[in-house]
Parts: C-alpha cells; structure tokens; sequence
C-alpha cells in the first residue's frame, strides 16, 4: 500500500472521531456562575433572575449551552470567584459588591459617592446606559472580564439603624459609632458627617452591636430585617445615603470562545434578567422598609431636603478622599457625577412629558 493511500485511509478512519469530538465541544459549553446571594426565589432579586437567565439561554442554544448557578458562597468568596472568572475555566460568571469589585478594577469605586442617587428609576436608568457599559468597558483590559450589567445588592439604598437615638437629622449622627465595611469610603463619609466609624467585616458585626463597640450599622432594609438587627438595635432611618450595587461579569477568554450566536443569546439573556430583577429589588426593599417599622422600636423616613443636607457635607469630603487618597482622576469623577445628574433630570422630563402633558 503506497504511503497517499495509507494516509487517505487513516484520515478517514479518524473521521468520526473528529466529528465526535466537535459535536462534544459543541454540546459542551458550559456557564457556571457563583453568587453570595442564597439560592432562594423569594429573598433576593438576584437568584431569581438568574434562574430566568438560564431558562432563557438553555432554550434559546436549544441545550447547547448550559447554566449552572451555585449560590450562598458555595464556591468561595467573591475574591476568589473573581480570581476564577479571569481565568475562566472552571468558573465563568461572578456577581460582586461595590467593595470586590474595586478590587479588580479600581474605577468601580466611584460608585460609592454618596447620595449619588434619589430614586431607583434614576439608578436603573443610569446602570442600565450606554454611557455606564462605556465606563465598565475597562474590565476587559484590566481584569479580563466583560461587564454585563448591575444588580442593586440588598435593594440598593441602605437605612441606618443604630441603638442610640432616632436619626433625623444629620446632627443626630455626631457621637455616634458606626460600623461600617472594610471600605476608607465609607469611612471618610461617617467622619465627614459627624459619626465615627469602626470597620469590621461582617462576622463580627452583630457581636460589636451587642456589646456596644459600635452603636450602629448601615445596611440595606432587606438585610436589616433578614439578618434582625432590630435584636440589637432599637432606631432605623432610611437615608440612602449609599446605594449598595452588585456588577454582574463574564469571563471575557471564556465569552470570546463562545459562538457569536451563543454570544448574542447570553447578552440578551443576561439584560433581559437584569431588568426583572429591578423590579423585585424595589418590591422587595420596599416590603423590607415596612417590616422594620413593625419590628424596630421607631423608624424615621427622611426627607430629601434633609437628604441633601447631608449630601453637602458628605460629598466633599469623599470627593477629596477619592481624589486624593485613592488616587482617581478628578475629571473622571465628576464625570460620572454629571452624568448621573443629567440622567435622573433627564428621566423626571420625559416621564412627565411622555405621561403627564
């Protein structure tokens, strides 16, 4: 048998194991995605669209490309699952807060002005831009992971409770103790409002309440009321003083290996749960407002006049913080904060143009 024929034959031999091979891959792609959140359909807004996200992308593949989600930490911390996403390989898909995310990309932490929003229309709105997936368009280079979109964590603006004195006015801070994340953010706003702030991670925050190392906390309602804070507190304020975010990302390696018709369902997919998550966010941080004034001995809704009192104060010196401890670029700050102006007056005009004229 001469040497082409031999050759001939084997390619032909190896045939169906090549075909094989390629439909395993083709049947193989795999996205598997790691929350904090529980895997609990009623408690978050994050689960939830989620498991609408992989009902969406495993219907639209037609089975060809799975979603596995492993929620409650199971897979790490959200350090560690970030560190896996970059790589891509054995985790695809992370949701962080504000504070792991500034980790991997340094820009992020300007999203903890505070008051940086007023309502959750302007938030969606302002998260859900193009102008924002510009911003968030950086990851890529600098962690290789692509930005998909914002989930609020925890129904995004937080309340205060504290065991000392109902919060009504930003002097009723001053003297206060408050525990705060391990974030020099969050930090330079308490100081700046009149408050000291003790950071902790979270295991140790219910001992420091109970035995009086901090006075108080900031959380957002559900997790005030989830976790009983009332136990260890007696007064609640919704400020909003911070508007807690979890940015959603994807191996950007991973995505790239992808199809561009399996791309193209994931990113849909993957807008379309964020938007029924904002929903659920605000359906369930508004129930969780209602329940803590049930549960706490008083609770206080404070005024936007007050609000932006407080705004006054405390956004300078974050400004300052941000700039000159962190290290950001001014223009690129103000920046973001001109932006999310112009998007909530932009949002109150049309909607009353579009409904009210």
């Amino acid at each position: 048998m001469n040497t082409s024929k031999s050759i001939l034959i084997a390619a032909l031999a190896a045939l169906p194991l090549a075909i094989a091979s390629a439909y395993a891959q083709a049947q193989s792609n795999e996205m598997v995605i790691a929350t904090q959140l529980p895997e609990d359909m009623s408690n978050n807004a994050i689960y939830p669209a989620l498991v609408h996200f992989k009902n969406l992308v495993e219907a639209r593949t037609d089975g060809d490309l799975t979603v596995n989600i492993f929620g409650g930490g199971q897979l790490g911390s959200e350090v560690e699952n970030g560190s896996e996403v970059q790589g891509g390989r054995t985790l695809q898909s992370t949701i962080m807060s504000a504070g792991a995310m500034s980790s991997f990309y340094d820009d992020y932490q300007v999203v903890t002005a505070p008051f940086l929003f007023t309502n959750w229309r302007q938030a969606w709105t302002f998260f859900d831009s193009e102008w924002f997936a510009d911003f968030m368009s950086g990851t890529i280079e600098d962690a290789d992971m692509r930005y998909l979109g914002t989930f609020d964590d925890g129904g995004g603006f937080v309340a205060f409770t504290n065991n000392v004195r109902l919060i009504e006015t930003v002097e009723d801070l001053e003297g206060l103790n408050i525990r705060t994340e391990e974030n020099p953010a969050h930090v330079a706003i308490m100081q700046a409002l009149g408050a000291s702030a003790t950071p902790l991670p979270w295991g140790e925050l219910i001992t420091a309440l109970e035995t009086g190392l901090a006075d108080g906390q900031f959380n957002a309602p559900v997790l005030n009321t989830t976790f009983n804070f009332d136990a260890v507190t007696d007064y609640t304020t919704l400020t909003g003083h911070v508007y807690n975010s979890a940015p959603w990302m994807v191996s950007e390696s991973w995505y790239q290996s992808l199809p561009e018709e399996q791309q193209q369902v994931l990113i849909n997919s993957a807008r379309e749960a964020i938007q029924m998550s904002h929903g659920m966010s605000g359906a369930l941080a508004t129930a969780s407002w209602v329940e803590s004034c049930e549960r706490f001995e008083e609770c206080y809704l404070m005024p936007d006049e007050e609000r932006e009192r407080m705004a006054e104060i405390a956004r300078p010196a974050w400004q300052e913080w941000i700039v000159d401890d962190f290290g950001m670029d001014e223009a690129r700050v103000q920046g973001l904060l001109d932006e999310v102006e112009s998007v909530g007056q932009t949002v109150a005009e049309e909607d009353y143009r579009v409904y009210g004229q």
